[in-house]
């Protein structure tokens, strides 16, 4: 059978540990075999990041934003312990983080459901879809350790005039004390994606802060995006799409009651967490697809799990191991169908619609990796070990391919 030809370069972002182990494999076995691809080719191995002082992190994410589509492979972001691990020459800040601030991005998360892979939370009926404010906050912030007495201060200076200042905390002893910041045009870039993505799907928006206790930071958020539901009500009102503002805490308790179905807007750190709930939610973190989008239509997919650490070591070893691919699949599908559907060829998004399908008749079927099986509901499943799994995939898709 002829490949497939994909007529414009897709950014590949690699990775680290487990992950990395996994994601050559998918792209010999699931894609090369299919597809004419170009790959623009990233290494964002830790080591790597560490050699080029994180400049191929930055060259990653302008490649993404000059071909349009890229596919990211988890990473490590470096603490103190990975730092002596790998002889790091500082704590590198998250890859994503800084792609997400190249790009002025937002991230959405939807689960990967399965019919033999019921929710957790018996409300739930249809897949939550999170949007996570991909900029500032704390992922840019700046941290200080107090050792001794001292004031910490909050200064801003105007270009054209006197400082203004706040006393953050008067120390008596030790502490710590951070700052964060973030953008009006940040701010409203994610609002707009949120609407246009929730107008383009139908589903309804909602979105939380804590502006009851953060009058200002929280609740610039709350009114940038209150303005942009306003601009938008004639639209939201013909697609019958409603939008709801929540505190944080009403909200997490709200969607436990609810039966899914809309596109949960939240702010940076909000979103790491709840992406992770939801996902637990609907089975794993290995059954979550993640898109990086930018306001021009610029798209980063990537795994929403981490590099699978404990997994590695036993990969190391020799030993067996039986880890969940599905992300990392769904990554390459979502960016290859992506630039199928920009580049006006079916055939390319439809060779990763195909490959999707393969992957979800292989669990229906009752083959899977063995984190899903007291997840599912299949009677006697079959719990496989991670090349078991993908080799099981190759052959549905050899089968569709025909």
């Amino acid at each position: 059978m002829a490949k497939i030809t994909v007529k414009t370069p897709i950014v590949e972002m690699d990775g680290d540990e487990m992950a990395r182990v996994m994601w050559q494999r998918i792209k010999e076995q699931l894609i090369l075999p299919y597809l004419d691809v170009d790959i623009k080719y990233y290494d964002l191995a830790v080591t790597n990041r560490d050699a080029t002082d994180d400049q191929v992190t930055v060259d990653a994410a302008k490649a993404t934003l000059e071909y349009g589509v890229g596919v990211k492979c988890a990473t490590i972001t470096p603490n103190e312990d990975r730092v002596k691990e790998f002889h790091l020459k500082r704590e590198w800040p998250s890859p994503n983080g800084t792609i997400r601030s190249i790009m002025d991005g937002t991230v959405f998360r939807r689960p990967i459901t399965m019919q033999n892979i019921p929710p957790a939370v018996r409300a739930w009926k249809r897949p939550i879809t999170i949007a996570r404010h991909a900029f500032g906050d704390i992922y840019r912030d700046q941290e200080l350790v107090v050792s001794q007495p001292g004031k910490v201060e909050l200064v801003y200076t105007p270009q054209d005039g006197a400082p203004q200042r706040l006393v953050v905390n008067d120390f008596q002893g030790g502490g710590v004390a951070m700052g964060m910041f973030n953008l009006d045009s940040s701010i409203q870039s994610f609002a707009r994606a949120c609407f246009t993505y929730a107008i383009g799907e139908k589903v309804n928006v909602w979105f939380n802060t804590k502006d009851t206790i953060s009058k200002k930071y929280h609740a610039r958020f709350r009114d940038i995006f209150q303005a942009e539901a306003d601009a938008r009500k004639a639209v939201l009102d013909a697609a019958g799409i409603t939008y709801s503002y929540y505190l944080i805490d009403d909200a997490v308790a709200q969607v436990m009651k609810s039966e899914g179905g809309q596109l949960w807007a939240c702010m940076n750190y909000d979103g790491d967490v709840m992406s992770d709930m939801v996902a637990a939610g609907f089975g794993s973190l290995g059954l979550m697809s993640s898109v990086l989008v930018n306001p021009d239509g610029k798209y980063e997919y990537e795994a929403a799990h981490g590099t699978v650490t404990r997994h590695f070591r036993r990969h190391q070893r020799g030993e067996e191991t039986s880890t969940n691919s599905v992300a990392s699949i769904f990554a390459w599908t979502g960016a290859i169908g992506k630039r199928g559907e920009l580049d006006g060829t079916p055939e390319v998004t439809a060779f990763a619609r195909r490959l999707e399908e393969a992957v979800v008749e292989t669990i229906e079927g009752g083959v899977m990796t063995r984190d899903l099986l007291a997840l599912t509901t299949t009677e006697n499943p079959r719990g496989v070990d991670t090349w078991t799994f993908l080799n099981a995939v190759a052959e549905t898709l050899q089968e569709k391919m025909k």
